[in-house]
């Protein structure tokens, strides 16, 4: 039996997570979406893991509140413990029907202790805020509480919008602090670009000499962030790639163990489980560790441990036989595999690309011909990963009724380097979840549903391209 590498309970979605390392192990809290209707509340419930292969579900850790209750949705927030050890939740409360005087429902910053390690959870209705002047109601969510030592205080952090200006431009991320954790003063916001609608699931690290805010930008985009700076009340600057992943992955918050530091989200399922479906809120957990590159900027790749899973070959073969030199300078170039590959599996590519390159990288779930396959396409001259899918939706008789009219699948680009020279493209397929990974640096998530099984190529187009390694392997589970 091969156990799955990416979380997913048996009868809901993962939403939002909230990861806490505790005694070696990391307790990962997340919102609990059940696509019924009418809507049930939202608790948070509790999955954990030593190695991030191996997951233990246990079921509720923090219930919804009833209908009547300021709580009947436990959103995001975060958890810290405090020098005595008692353990403090901090999450979002809001009820549909409880209703601000924009006639929106209120979101509540609401409070929880634990004395008992965070077995059980009291709640403490009392010490429930919102939003003061100056900021809408309806949007005070996601409280992140980290310790400033050299202050000598606790900081919050929310995902707010000021009351006015630009309807896409009143995002903030506003401030309280507070000296026992009970009682919060608001202070100056914490960020304030005036950029976005808002920035949800903000979080803070520091990491050696530098510090790193990480939120997702609640716009058109969609998209986890990060900013640098040298302390935490900023400047924020923008790394050169300043996104952690691209629009599949989501509402990633982050933990440290031993000195590395985790980034935990969710893929988007789509609807209907269609390639043309939309994206929906909540997915499938997902894990990329990040490594601190020698400018401070973060790469983004698989953990040890999950590539270490995939221990076992998958032997395949090639025409033209793998290592090969695929030499396409004003054409394309192909070699696919004569075997299928199982529903999970490892795969890892090296590829030295020749300057003035326009393209190559991997076909999945291919056709003998490599015509109807996935693709992810290294795109050199534009420093770009993209995905892609052939054949598309039809919606008409002539040529030009392919959906999307489009060069690659939207919202599913990752800028990197590819300058000539060596490169290493991995990916990771479970089912309908495919994630890859360029040099160790660059990040692309993504589902594929309408291509079920198929086989695996490696490809170039306008340039030449030599594959000087390539494997396959697969997890098998006793």
């Amino acid at each position: 039996m091969n156990h799955p590498v990416f979380f997913q309970p048996t009868d809901a979605w993962v939403g939002d997570l909230i990861p806490f390392e505790h005694n070696g192990e990391f307790w990962l809290f997340y919102l609990h979406e059940v696509r019924t209707e009418p809507k049930p509340g939202t608790p948070w419930n509790l999955v954990t893991t030593k190695d991030l292969i191996q997951f233990q579900d246990h079921g509720v850790a923090l219930p919804h509140g009833t209908d009547a209750d300021l709580d009947f949705n436990a959103y995001t927030g975060s958890v810290v413990a405090d020098e005595s050890g008692v353990h403090h939740l901090f999450y979002t409360g809001q009820n549909p029907n409880n209703l601000g005087t924009d006639g929106l429902p209120l979101q509540l910053v609401m409070h929880a202790t634990s004395t008992d390690g965070m077995l059980t959870w009291v709640k403490h209705p009392e010490l429930t805020f919102g939003a003061p002047a100056g900021y809408e109601s309806g949007d005070w969510r996601d409280p992140f509480v980290f310790r400033d030592e050299a202050a000598g205080l606790w900081r919050m952090l929310i995902a707010a919008r000021h009351s006015e200006g630009p309807e896409r431009r009143r995002g903030v991320i506003a401030q309280c602090t507070s000296r026992d954790l009970l009682a919060w003063e608001n202070a100056e916001p914490f960020w304030d670009p005036r950029r976005y609608i808002t920035h949800e699931c903000p979080d803070v690290f520091s990491w050696g000499d530098l510090w790193y805010m990480v939120y997702s930008e609640f716009s058109e985009n969609f998209t986890t962030r990060y900013r640098m700076a040298k302390s935490p009340d900023g400047p924020w600057t923008v790394p050169a790639r300043d996104s952690i992943d691209g629009r599949a992955f989501y509402a990633a918050k982050t933990a440290e163990r031993d000195g590395r530091r985790f980034f935990f989200g969710w893929i988007a399922s789509k609807e209907g489980n269609s390639d043309d479906g939309a994206w929906q809120w909540a997915g499938t957990m997902a894990v990329l560790e990040a490594r601190q590159n020698a400018d401070g900027t973060l790469a983004f790749g698989f953990a040890d441990e999950l590539v270490e899973s995939f221990w076992e070959d998958v032997p395949l073969t090639f025409d033209p036989a793998l290592p090969a030199r695929l030499e396409a300078p004003d054409s394309y170039a192909a070699a696919v595999s004569n075997e299928d590959l199982p529903g999970q599996f490892y795969a890892r590519a090296e590829l030295d690309i020749d300057a003035g390159t326009t393209e190559c990288g991997l076909l999945l779930r291919s056709s003998p011909d490599g015509d109807h396959s996935y693709i992810l396409r290294l795109e050199p001259k534009r420093g770009r990963l993209v995905f892609d899918r052939w054949p598309r939706k039809v919606s008409g008789d002539a040529q030009w009724h392919v959906s999307g009219d489009v060069p690659f699948e939207l919202e599913l680009e990752r800028p990197c380097d590819l300058s000539p020279g060596k490169h290493t493209l991995e990916v990771v397929v479970e089912g309908d979840l495919c994630v890859a990974v360029v040099d160790r640096q660059v990040a692309l998530s993504t589902r594929i549903y309408d291509l079920p099984s198929g086989r695996i190529g490696v490809f170039a187009g306008e340039g030449t391209v030599t594959v000087t390694g390539f494997e396959v392997r697969k997890r098998t589970n006793n």
